[in-house]
């Protein structure tokens, strides 16, 4: 019979098992971070109806979609977390305490071309707050703290929050009288770092948004309002009284700042920055994005902000929220890519390899279970193999340690112990052994995923 080859689709994300340890690990520290924050862990299906995932109509989303037919059913992959989210909470709503505080780490699906960096199945790791009619402003400024908190904990350092309030965006252009075109007049200006002001200018005043030009230079001028958080509050404070919600607006991101002093967000991780404006037609107040500084071709690697109803198409409830997603795959990749994982933390997957050396394997199955009790991920090797190939073995896994257990060994009560990074071994009791190897485990697993 003629063998397959086998293969990976385009867009799919498969790793070697040392990566993996380190994907596990970021992933095991967002978990950490987001429990100390009281968020609670949530688990939606893969698979959805349909039209619950297309409530909000098709447009890209239906292109990109996985969809097929099962039976009689009308079924999809998810495309994001944030819908799930919404029917969950619509069809869950009695049950949960509001304000709900949720994350989730899972995979999503898009057909979409897959190119470098690029992918039709990654995980995203979303937090969420979900109020019932009303949601405090204090959730606004506690979701970037949460975003300085993660990126330490993993090691970045050189990264900044930009925060703006999409209040303020909306009520200065409708002070120039501009609403109806306020959403093109976004668009263009988002690409202000792409293309400079002069070719921003002149879209803006060409035939498709026809501005006129004192309108434009308005407009540039708005957007390029720099400085410290506290001038460019003072700034903005120059446009008061034009409009109510841009007054709003303001005043929510003042609240803001003061609020990611309190806590204990260094003000060079953060700035007022009024070109992120964020989903056009969703995020209705403070909106944040994410940069690593020293990589500003990567993007956003942090995004989100508030919206007003999170679970309008499924219920008549009022549900406003606040939240963020990190894209982990594409983070994970791009992190590979730019040589920023740590490459000396232990990936192997046990911490100590038992290798026996005596023909009634119980003595060493007794002390992997004392290990494994201790807490040391231990694993034994029964094959039968030169002791070349068995160290070979332990060397290729990356394991920390090497017990050898003889009949020399077991009569004396000693355990002999080999460290494979510095090639020193022991030969002590079971408690002195113990003692070596976690001091050791523990020295180990002080780096950070990520290193700058």
């Amino acid at each position: 019979m003629a063998k397959m080859t086998p293969r990976t689709l385009s867009g799919f994300m498969e790793l070697l098992p040392g990566p993996q340890q380190q994907m596990e690990r970021i992933m095991e520290t967002l978990r950490e971070t987001y429990t100390l924050y009281g968020f609670t862990p949530l688990d939606t299906p893969i698979i959805e109806a349909s039209e619950v995932l297309l409530a909000k109509g098709g447009g890209e989303t239906e292109k990109q979609i996985y969809r097929f037919q099962k039976g009689d059913s009308d079924l999809a992959l998810r495309f994001d977390l944030t819908v799930p989210l919404a029917k969950y909470v619509a069809l869950h709503y009695s049950d949960l305490s509001f304000p709900f505080r949720r994350y989730q780490i899972g995979k999503v699906y898009r057909g979409e071309r897959a190119q470098r960096g690029r992918f039709r199945e990654f995980y995203q790791a979303d937090i969420d707050i979900i109020g019932d009619g009303k949601l405090d402003i204090l959730s606004e400024a506690e979701i970037p703290s949460i975003i300085y908190q993660v990126f330490t904990r993993l090691g970045l350092q050189r990264f900044q929050i930009r925060v703006n309030n999409r209040k303020i965006l909306n009520g200065f252009y409708a002070s120039l009288g501009l609403t109806e075109k306020s959403q093109d007049i976004m668009r263009t200006v988002d690409k202000l770092d792409k293309i400079g002001a002069e070719k921003v200018s002149a879209l803006l005043t060409g035939e498709e948004i026809g501005l006129t030009e004192a309108q434009a230079r308005e407009i540039l001028d708005f957007i390029a309002i720099r400085g410290t958080n506290a001038e460019v509050l003072s700034a903005l404070a120059q446009y008061q009284g034009r409009s109510e919600l841009f007054d709003a607006g303001l005043s929510e991101l003042t609240t803001v700042v003061q609020y990611l002093s309190a806590f204990g967000v260094p003000e060079d991780h953060f700035a007022v920055d009024l070109t992120i404006a964020r989903g056009l037609d969703y995020y209705t107040g403070t909106v944040y994005e994410t940069a690593m500084l020293d990589h500003p071709e990567i993007g956003s690697i942090c995004s989100g902000g508030r919206y007003d109803n999170l679970a309008e198409y499924y219920t008549d409830k009022q549900l406003p929220g606040v939240g963020i997603s990190i894209g982990l795959t594409r983070l994970f990749y791009v992190l590979g890519e730019q040589k920023m994982l740590n490459e000396h933390l232990n990936t192997a997957p046990a911490d100590v390899l038992i290798l026996p050396m005596t023909e009634d394997l119980s003595p060493a199955i007794a002390l992997a279970t004392r290990l494994r009790a201790a807490g040391v991920r231990t694993q034994l090797y029964g094959e039968q193999k030169k002791f070349k190939a068995k160290m070979n073995y332990a060397d290729k896994l990356g394991v920390p340690y090497v017990v050898f257990l003889g009949d020399d060994e077991i009569q004396a009560g000693l355990v002999a112990c080999k460290d494979m990074v510095s090639g020193e071994q022991t030969k002590l009791d079971f408690n002195a052994t113990l003692e070596r190897i976690q001091a050791g485990l523990n020295e180990r697993s002080q780096g950070k995923v990520i290193v700058e």
